[in-house]
Formats: C-alpha cells, structure tokens, sequence
C-alpha cells in the first residue's frame, strides 16, 4: 500500500478534494481507501441502535454486519490515541490510502490551501508536504497546483504517495 496525505487548515477544502479525487484515481484501476482524522469526540452511531447500546454498557469493540457492509468501532475508553502507522495497520490491503488530517504527521502530504481562509501556509515548516493545491499563484518552493485541477493533482498524489 502507499500512502499520502491532505493536510491544511479547516475550510480549506480537504474532503472536497478527496471526495474529487477518489473517482479520479479509481477510474485507473486502483483501489483507494480513506482515513480521515477528527479533531473532537466523534459519534457514526445512534442512541437507541443496538450497537450504540453495546458500546454504552462497556464494549471495547463493536462490529455491525449485513449484506451490504461491515463496520468496527473501537472504543479507546482512556487509551492513547492510535498513531497513524497503527490505524494504517488495520485497514485491509489496497493501492492508496488517502489520509486526510494527521497534517503533523510525517507521511508524504498535500497541502490544501484555501486563500480566502486567511490561514498561513503549513509548508514552510513542515518538510513532509510535497505539493501545494491551492487557488492563489503565489511564488513557493513547491510543486503548485490549481485546488480545482484534479486531475494534475491526480498525477502528483500517483508521483509522491510513499509505500506504508
């Protein structure tokens, strides 16, 4: 597997991206997966569901399956968070993770740059972004890319995506 990230300041336009991206890459052939970071308690279950009820009783671990799909909720109850090598270590195997968040990690990353956020830009301190996306042609030392050329950034997510 390889693995590259899109990192940047909220609002600058990451799941978008990666929403774009992901049919672009797959219409090649590869198979892509995500990982994407929060920042905060998150929840993608529902009080009432009986999965919901099981992580509230005490489970660490609760798998819903059916035709369709499966998914696993891991509950860190006080644990560390995971780093992202560990996370990565539980996905099944494909061509490309897309990470999104995790911008202090030391993956491979795209920085995604909104100019209208008004934030800095992440790259000068940190080395592991490769290229910038963004929708100002201000002069960096990186490759630069339109935020709307998906297909170029396409291309360079393919040239820097590092193997796991």
């Amino acid at each position: 597997m390889r693995v590259i990230g899109l990192a940047g300041w909220s609002g600058a336009g990451k799941t978008t991206l990666a929403r774009r991206l992901i049919p672009a890459l797959t219409a090649t052939g590869l198979r892509v997966s995500t990982l994407k970071h929060a920042h905060h308690s998150f929840d993608i279950d529902k009080p009432g569901k009986d999965s919901w009820e099981h992580r509230q009783a005490g489970a660490t671990q609760v798998m819903i399956a059916s035709t369709e799909r499966w998914a696993l909720m891991h509950e860190l109850r006080g644990a560390p968070e995971p780093s992202l090598a560990e996370l990565l270590s539980h996905l099944s195997p494909v061509d490309l993770v897309l990470v999104e968040g995790f911008k202090r990690g030391a993956q491979p990353k795209i920085e995604v740059h909104r100019q209208a956020n008004g934030k800095p830009f992440l790259h000068p301190e940190d080395p592991s972004i490769v290229v910038l996306a963004s929708d100002t042609d201000l002069p960096v030392p990186l490759p630069r890319v339109d935020l709307d050329d998906v297909e170029a950034i396409a291309a360079l997510v393919l040239a820097h995506a590092a193997p796991i």
